[in-house]
């Protein structure tokens, strides 16, 4: 029997398995209130691996809400211990507070796929509970806006965004300079969209449009000696280097905004510089979903252009910088941002950077059916499986990815780009089920009070004392059963 048979056979008797005598207790959690609501797999028998991926999910996640979000839930703890129910004093930045949000959407998205094939009882009794605590998650982020103004390639604006670091009070933190980045607002511009097409909400919509403009302020629309545009978003308005989590990430949603406008007339400006002097700012009004799209494109293309390995997979930034800080220049009496040329490509690789090129890949080869996004989805799919996937290496049988500073949540990245790249290249397939093989093993030898360790294959320490887990990493691995309940039912 040939490798991939078998990788098959062993998920087909995984799904003969039943779950005799499981009961899983999920605590149903809207920030600052925690309600014990049993649900039984009595049923076993009649559950499927996408029901049972989806019930992991709601049980991992309403562990993890309990746990980092004490007191008025307000609040991210960064850190807790399941073993000695101790959280950290450090609360969580903003784009760890977003993983939570990022699980709730999993758990809506694949709540309403179990609807849409026939099982309306999950979504009926979890679906608005969780649609509560996605409001009171939104709510409470307004602890990490605040308020500057930036001057930016274009223009002088006052903007009100979101910062690393959660202030005291709602609408108070700092946000000038290196304090905010433009990747954290892309993982929400993300979310918050999700979110929109989950709910309809339209103020999640109209949020996800104000980031987003602030994200493409941050272009580099200036020219070079040839009049092209020097391109790249650097990684904060305080910052030059160009990095991979500051434009990669961006693909996606702007052509999910270019599909909701693309049968709308709804117009937008566009801020950008005259490609004749190099030099004068200019505004035109166009169509929102050509916008969205053209700019979708742009960054794709030099994301690929200059971050692209040999190897096939990306690497972490542009360096090498010039000029080497912030600076502007002064244009027909008004201070403009200075452009920023970068020469070097710097690693390491990660799994995230190759994971939102991936989605990229495939969401723009959907609406506009070129075949060279296809090609890239290919080639980078199975470069990344082969440069970060380790069989073996850990345990035999399962394959180990690198789970060192942030990775648990970076890999979870990558199997989403998997996950929207399949079926138009189904050797995917394989490689989404080493996640469910890593998740189901972690599960099912080492839960502990709701909890999975951050490295499944080996487990816990038996030091109890060095068993905290990153709040982050217990939303990632929710959110990654979530995606792969909707993953089985509608593949």
């Amino acid at each position: 029997m040939n490798k991939k048979n078998a990788f098959y056979l062993k998920v087909i008797m995984m799904k003969l398995i039943l779950l005799k005598g499981l009961t899983l207790v999920l605590i149903m959690v809207a920030i600052g209130e925690t309600k014990a609501k049993p649900f039984s797999e009595s049923r076993s028998a009649e559950i499927n691996l996408s029901e049972r991926n989806l019930l992991r999910a709601m049980e991992l996640t309403d562990h993890a809400v309990a746990a980092h979000f004490p007191g008025d839930g307000t609040a991210m703890a960064r850190y807790y211990n399941p073993f000695t129910e101790i959280r950290s004093q450090e609360t969580g930045s903003v784009w760890m507070y977003t993983a939570a949000i990022e699980a709730v959407n999993a758990i809506l998205h694949g709540l309403k796929a179990q609807k849409e094939n026939g099982n309306g009882t999950l979504y009926h009794d979890h679906f608005d509970r969780y649609a509560h605590l996605l409001h009171k998650l939104y709510d409470n982020a307004d602890y990490y806006l605040g308020t500057f103004e930036l001057t930016s390639h274009t223009q002088t604006k006052e903007w009100s965004v979101y910062g690393v670091h959660r202030a005291s009070s709602k609408g108070f933190a700092r946000v000038e300079g290196v304090e905010n980045v433009y990747d954290d607002q892309m993982w929400l511009v993300r979310e918050l969209l999700e979110s929109y097409q989950l709910t309809n909400n339209r103020t999640y919509l109209e949020k996800a449009e104000y980031l987003t403009d602030y994200v493409l302020d941050g272009w580099d629309c200036t020219r070079d000696n040839n009049g092209e545009e020097i391109g790249g978003i650097t990684w904060g308005p305080g910052y030059v280097t160009k990095h991979s989590c500051s434009n990669g990430p961006m693909v996606s949603p702007l052509v999910w905004l270019h599909e909701l406008y693309k049968d709308k007339s709804d117009e937008i400006n566009h801020h950008y510089i005259d490609a004749v002097d190099g030099k004068t700012r200019k505004t035109k009004q166009v169509k929102k979903s050509d916008y969205y799209l053209n700019f979708a494109k742009k960054i794709y293309d030099w994301q690929k252009k200059y971050l692209l390995r040999p190897d096939g997979v990306y690497d972490d930034m542009m360096g090498g910088c010039s000029p080497r800080s912030p600076e502007t220049e002064t244009v027909n009496g008004v201070a403009y941002r200075k452009g920023t040329t970068c020469k070097d490509r710097v690693g390491p690789a990660i799994t995230y950077n190759s994971g939102t090129m991936l989605s990229g890949a495939a969401d723009l080869l959907r609406v506009t059916g070129d075949n060279q996004y296809l090609q890239d989805a290919e080639k980078l799919s199975d470069a990344s499986f082969s440069y970060f996937a380790k069989p073996g290496q850990t345990k035999a049988g399962y394959y180990t990815y690198d789970i060192s500073g942030f990775r648990n949540w970076f890999n979870g990245v990558m199997m989403r780009g998997y996950v929207d790249v399949y079926p138009a290249h189904d050797n995917v397939d394989e490689y989404i089920r080493t996640f469910q093989q890593n998740l189901d093993y972690g599960y099912e030898n080492f839960l502990y009070n709701g909890f999975l360790p951050s490295n499944l294959l080996v487990g816990w320490s038996a030091d109890q004392s060095k068993n905290r887990t990153e709040g982050m990493f217990s939303f990632a691995f929710a959110a990654e059963y979530a995606v792969l309940s909707r993953y089985e039912l509608e593949n």
